[in-house]
């Protein structure tokens, strides 16, 4: 089913300048714009030199602003695609004050333009699409060509954190960690048995948990 554009979509993302980014895509060739750097100076943008932390896909922001209202000493930056659902994100963070969250309007492909060489200390894929279906592997943001453009701004022993509900694509995950030399440093199968307090639980991860699927997470380090 396609998605209603929000109402007022432009004018409330233009709105949200001082913490959000939005990707400049005038060169539809993803390789060739994320070639042309325009690197985000976090300074500038938190007023700090605290540690930087990621997340791809954040979706309506659930989970980066619990975090981030959790952890203060850390700075965020949220990239969500579809700026439909992004400014739900945007919005709720500056509803709630946060001044530790940066957010980028863009596809993941294109993230090198805007993200320092060496500069991030851990990524959150939290509930990425599986996409099953045949031919789209390469698409699936655990690929191993994802995994290692996610090389060039991960620090040297940084970390992915990923959660998924999906069992084949953890297994998919595994392996593409593997093959990319990523050291495994956690596989859990059934993540809510750990009575991890630490966990913040999603939108997506409540609703596939009150199905009765299990939570899968894999912890690996560059």
């Amino acid at each position: 089913m396609r998605m209603h554009r929000k109402s007022h979509l432009d004018e409330r993302l233009l709105s949200c300048g001082e913490i959000l980014t939005i990707a400049d895509l005038t060169d539809k060739n993803m390789k060739n714009a994320a070639a042309q750097k325009e690197e985000l100076d976090y300074n500038k943008i938190f007023g700090n030199n605290n540690l930087v932390h990621l997340e791809i896909g954040c979706g309506k922001g659930k989970f980066i602003c619990e975090l981030a209202a959790r952890r203060p000493d850390i700075n965020f930056i949220a990239v969500e695609k579809i700026s439909n659902v992004l400014i739900e994100a945007v919005e709720r963070a500056m509803d709630e004050g946060l001044k530790n969250v940066h957010f980028i309007n863009s596809a993941a492909e294109v993230l090198p333009r805007y993200l320092k060489e060496g500069s991030i200390d851990k990524i959150y894929l939290n509930f990425s699409n599986p996409l099953p279906k045949l031919g789209y592997a390469k698409q699936r943001l655990t690929h191993p060509r994802f995994l290692q453009e996610y090389r060039l701004f991960l620090k040297s022993g940084g970390v992915i954190v990923q959660k998924t509900d999906d069992g084949d694509f953890y297994k998919f995950s595994l392996e593409s960690y593997e093959e990319s030399g990523y050291e495994i440093l956690e596989k859990c199968e059934d993540l809510h048995a750990l009575n991890d307090s630490e966990n913040i639980v999603t939108e997506h991860e409540r609703k596939f948990a009150d199905m009765g699927k299990n939570i899968y997470r894999i912890i690996a380090k560059s």
